[in-house]
């Protein structure tokens, strides 16, 4: 397939050299890093798939340089406050693109299907740790699964193609007929490491679990109860399985932590106040994640008074 990714950030670089490693042709949209990915390719180090460059079919600005539309456009971007997906997206689409949205957070799809309703749209969710640490420059660290379901529900044939080339490139690629449901699993996770990290001040996630394990706990458990609430309702053993993994990884630190001390906007909305919304609207009791979401807004506040 042609494929385009919208990002060059940690995941967009990851995932589109694991697919122009299994033969898709494979363009970038490059904003900050263009010269440096122009220039020499994207240099990926991986403690599981060794190092390699991926040098994409295309090196473009913004997708109105390209020559016709792709047969898929993977938009690697978070979602927060200020960004125009629907404008990266908007020169990108034909009328027989599938848009790909690889992105954390709860409820982030209906925007994109409400602005292109004709076209075919896959969720992701990357289970990853992987971190981007100069212009070009990736670290892969640990893990890379990537679940792969078409909003709001189904799988289609083009979803198992791709599923099956992550495959043949070496991580664990999943085709779900329930997307939203892997949605709130992944939330489990998110919704207590990533607020946390910014809130201890900079802890990696073994310094968070190792202290608090009992709080981060908690968490997991109110975003089970939300996710049940809301017809989602995740296996008992989720908590236990995502406190044992995270024991097993290596020290991490989050990309919210990493968009906060770079002085980036940060996912809040997308992985903690939806979901807190969600709790809000099904009437679950939810005390731990009500405080640390308000605590996060508090500390957006700080940052930009102080800018």
């Amino acid at each position: 397939m042609n494929l385009l990714v919208i990002g060059t950030g940690a995941i967009g670089s990851f995932y589109g050299a694991l697919l122009a490693k299994t033969g898709h042709s494979v363009a970038v949209v490059a904003r900050s890093d263009y010269e440096a990915v122009k220039a020499r390719g994207i240099h990926i180090r991986s403690e599981t798939l060794g190092d390699t460059t991926f040098r994409p079919a295309a090196v473009v600005r913004s997708a109105a340089e390209l020559d016709g539309r792709p047969d898929g456009v993977l938009l690697c971007v978070k979602v927060v406050e200020g960004a125009d997906r629907v404008g990266l997206l908007r020169d990108a689409v034909g009328p027989g693109t599938s848009i790909v949205l690889i992105s954390n957070g709860i409820d982030i799809e209906p925007e994109i299907a409400a602005a292109f309703p004709d076209n075919e749209l896959v969720s992701g969710l990357a289970f990853i740790g992987v971190t981007r640490t100069a212009p070009g420059e990736i670290w892969h660290q640990a893990y890379g699964r990537l679940m792969l379901g078409n909003y709001p529900g189904g799988a289609s044939e083009r979803v198992k193609a791709l599923a099956a080339s992550f495959e043949l490139a070496g991580i664990n690629g999943v085709a779900t007929e329930n997307i939203t449901t892997a949605r709130w699993q992944k939330c489990v996770w998110n919704a207590a490491f990533n607020p946390l990290s910014v809130l201890s001040g900079g802890l990696d996630t073994r310094d968070i679990l190792s202290t608090q394990e009992g709080f981060v706990r908690a968490i997991m458990q109110e975003i089970r109860a939300v996710a049940a609430a809301n017809g989602h309702p995740l296996p008992e053993d989720i908590v236990d399985k995502n406190i044992a993994s995270t024991y097993k990884m290596p020290p991490y630190k989050t990309s919210m932590l990493v968009d906060f001390e770079a002085g980036q906007p940060m996912e809040t909305e997308a992985i903690l106040g939806n979901a807190v919304r969600a709790g809000q609207r099904a009437g679950v009791a939810i005390p731990h994640l009500e405080s640390v979401y308000a605590l996060m807004k508090l500390r957006e506040l700080r940052t930009v008074k102080s800018r």
